[in-house]
């Protein structure tokens, strides 16, 4: 189903950006951008802290924003991102969604009055538009439609107010990049949607990139966000030498997030470098093994059935029998037994074990593969023929 992905990329469009100690309502003197570095400063390190999962000290120094400017969106909205960030670990967690929802909704609340006052009208439509892009991502992830497709038209009518205006810094060709880049792409994977796409302007997907690039490059607030959408696009192009600097450079910017860090793992293991993958993979699973912060089942997959394959092609088997059941174990602790590390850890677990003689284990695996994939996939396919063969 349409996931209202037109939306949902929309909704990195962050201006963070903060007015100064004035009522918006009484001065009329305000500027778009923030003109107190030390507070700039202090809420950019904020950001760090919470790219790299400390989110305790991050949301401290976001209250003391709040505590500031009590009638900016800013605050709020960065809460409401520090939870998502929570969310994206593994978007299957629920926990967090209703503090994020009640985060944005006081953001967009305080956006709209800010968007009332001529000079801050282009700064309050970015919140808007994010804010609202935000909640129409979460719902569609929660098959809640109708709430998405609500969202998202109201983030697209606040974006309209920001188009064009790239300009006036870096920061406000984030949203411009990421929908001219988008507009395109879903025209293209998604070709029944074009009578839909008929209603949205089409863009300029290298315009997009050149666009992110720069924001990547030279912006002081959504320079990590435009790196990660770079990273992810490039990589869905299959430019993997870029989108491995990229996510080297995430992963170590930012070591304890546990998303880049898996991001980087897969990017090594699909460039060929398997030894830096072996490594990298190692380090994620004894962080798991460890239960630090945001390293759980979803990063110990990927790095799993990485080990699991390098293990293979060492012709080690012990261990990719064990890296592989870690990788089943972990799918299973998340309810992805319909992924490609899962079946495919039990294809491989299925064909150890004919080579070791175990044909009852073997036909187990190949069993539980029909049971689990789709009769197309090339692993049910090879499931059955090894099954035939027996």
């Amino acid at each position: 189903m349409y996931r209202l992905l037109i939306f949902n990329f929309l909704i990195t469009c962050i201006p963070f950006q903060v007015l100064g100690d004035k009522n918006p309502v009484e001065d009329t003197t305000q500027v778009l951008l923030l003109e107190d570095i030390n507070i700039q400063l202090e809420a950019t390190q904020a950001i760090n802290d919470m790219y790299n999962f400390e989110f305790a000290k991050a949301e401290r120094q976001f209250r003391w924003i709040k505590q500031k400017y009590p009638y900016h969106p800013l605050s709020y909205f960065l809460l409401a991102l520090s939870n998502w960030w929570k969310i994206n670990i593994n978007i299957n967690n629920t926990q967090y969604d209703e503090r994020f929802l009640a985060y944005l909704d006081t953001a967009i609340a305080k956006s709209k009055i800010l968007y009332e006052q001529p000079q801050s009208l282009v700064e309050a439509a970015f919140f808007l538009a994010a804010g609202y892009g935000f909640k129409g991502r979460l719902y569609s992830e929660r098959g809640k439609w109708a709430k998405s497709a609500s969202a998202g038209r109201s983030s697209l009518k606040y974006l309209d107010d920001t188009k064009d205006k790239g300009y006036l810094s870096p920061e406000l060709l984030f949203g411009e990049g990421i929908y001219n880049y988008y507009s395109v792409w879903i025209r293209e994977n998604y070709p029944y949607l074009k009578p839909l796409m008929a209603f949205f302007k089409k863009g300029d997907k290298e315009l997009g990139l050149k666009q992110l690039r720069t924001v990547a490059t030279n912006a002081f607030y959504t320079r990590t966000e435009a790196q990660y959408f770079l990273m992810r696009i490039l990589s869905s192009e299959n430019r993997m030498a870029p989108a491995l600097q990229i996510s080297e450079y995430l992963n170590k910017t930012f070591p304890n997030n546990s998303y880049f860090h898996r991001y980087y793992a897969r990017m090594l293991y699909s460039t060929g470098q398997s030894r830096g993958a072996e490594l990298v993979s190692l380090a994620i699973l004894a962080r798991i093994d460890s239960g630090q912060v945001g390293y759980e089942e979803i990063s110990g997959r990927y790095a799993a059935f990485y080990l699991g394959e390098i293990s293979k092609k060492k012709r080690d088997l012990s261990d990719a029998k064990y890296y592989y059941q870690r990788t089943i174990e972990f799918a299973e602790a998340v309810g992805a037994t319909d992924s490609g590390y899962y079946l495919y850890s039990m294809l491989s677990l299925g064909e150890i074990a004919l080579k070791e003689g175990d044909d009852d284990l073997a036909r187990e695996y190949f069993k539980r593969i029909k049971k689990e994939a789709k009769r197309k996939d090339s692993v049910h396919k090879r499931a059955k023929i090894l099954l035939k063969e027996m």
